[in-house]
């Protein structure tokens, strides 16, 4: 692949990271009290010129 489709997809996936982050510690703040808790979290990336659908799932632990 070449270095400028390699750099403009790390760009994307760095802004998914940061915006995602910030998005679950906003949510996080505003839900209060999550200590002990676990939230089941899913990502779902979607290209549909390349008919890509890409799914993550995970847990996350609230914060104590």
């Amino acid at each position: 692949m070449s270095e400028d489709f390699n750099m403009s997809m790390r760009k994307f996936l760095k802004q998914v990271g940061v915006t995602s982050q910030q998005a679950i510690e906003e949510a996080m703040r505003e839900a209060g009290d999550t200590a002990g808790k676990t939230y089941k979290a899913k990502v779902v990336l979607t290209i549909e010129e390349l008919d890509l659908e890409h799914e993550v799932t995970g847990k996350i632990a609230g914060q104590s």
